[in-house]
């Protein structure tokens, strides 16, 4: 007797933008059993806003799952979707040829096992999945690139936190840089935590409490008893979205010790200013900005005038979550 589930292939166009903001949509799938895995590519090089999102289904997609995708890209309304079966490969590995190793800063992040390393830099493997954070998307190299500046200025970091973490990358990022480093990541889909564990163990970085170790939760924003008791932390990455950013600045602020570094990613050029000012009203000063086409990273510190205080906890109106969209 076969057991094995068929799988199957949803195929929708899309343009450049909604694209690239797609990374923060995974979490639409968070409550099936087997989410789908979702790839985006441009349709034709010659018209740079053409892309289609190919979504990759364990067994035949229902049609509420096929709507469901839709939503993600709305200039795709009045498209009927091409849903056809796959025949039995590896279909996740076929799925990931198309994507180029990335190399920001020190770092050469590969998406395949079979590619080569580069020589000179830390090769890290980050297999393309369910979780953001693969380093394919310009904010995450502008994170690797931003924290790779930040150790050749000789900026130290003792105690980080990575919020979002997606695939673990920016963590793993981190404790190379500062490897005797406590570091903590976490994020909302336990899946991404799961995904994280595992990029872990590829990649050679220790799981633990101590110094040079990785702890991984799942939690939405800050709101967790192991984020607030490891506070105050001199470095905090959060690669989210825009609004997160916004919602959550007073609880992450209240993190980070007295002249300590807060990098943010995940925005557009047009919404750089809102998050700025949610920001500096909590004490906080532009150090550095690094744009990467349409994706600014934004280096922040603590004043000094600012003490550190215990973050309050979210409300359960205003929790601040972080949707599946982590370090890429």
């Amino acid at each position: 007797m076969n057991d094995v589930v068929q799988s199957w292939k949803v195929t929708l166009p899309c343009t450049r933008a909604e694209a690239e903001a797609l990374d923060g949509d995974i979490a639409a799938f968070a409550l099936m059993e087997h989410p789908p895995v979702l790839m985006t590519s441009e349709a034709e090089p010659d018209d740079e806003d053409k892309w289609q999102l190919d979504a990759y289904f364990e067994g035949k997609p229902s049609a509420a799952a096929i709507k469901l995708l839709k939503t993600l890209v709305p200039s795709a309304a009045g498209t009927k979707p091409a849903v056809e079966p796959l025949p039995d490969e590896d279909w996740v590995t076929l799925s990931q040829q198309g994507l180029e190793a990335v190399t920001a800063g020190r770092f050469h992040v590969r998406n395949l096992a079979s590619d080569p390393e580069l020589p000179g830099h830390k090769n890290l493997l980050i297999e393309a999945s369910r979780a953001f954070g693969t380093g394919q998307h310009e904010t995450t190299a502008g994170c690797l690139i931003m924290l790779d500046r930040m150790r050749r200025v000789g900026i130290r970091a003792r105690n980080v936190a990575d919020i979002g973490t997606g695939t673990g990358l920016l963590a793993f990022a981190a404790l190379h840089l500062w490897p005797r480093a406590h570091a903590i990541a976490s994020d909302i889909d336990p899946v991404a935590v799961e995904i994280s564990v595992e990029n872990a163990r590829a990649n050679g970085v220790a799981l633990g409490d101590g110094a040079g170790q990785l702890a991984l939760v799942t939690a939405a924003g800050a709101d967790h008893p192991a984020l607030v008791g490891r506070a105050p932390y001199d470095l905090l990455i959060a690669n989210i979205l825009a609004g997160p950013l916004i919602e959550l600045a007073p609880a992450l602020c209240a993190l980070v010790e007295d002249g300590g570094t807060i990098l943010l990613a995940g925005l557009l050029k047009g919404q750089a200013d809102a998050v700025l000012a949610a920001y500096r009203a909590e004490g906080m000063r532009l150090a550095e900005r690094s744009d990467r086409g349409d994706w600014p990273t934004l280096r922040l510190r603590k004043r000094p005038s600012i003490g550190w205080k215990r973050p309050r906890r979210l409300s359960a109106t205003a929790r601040g979550e972080t949707p599946g969209f982590g370090s890429i």
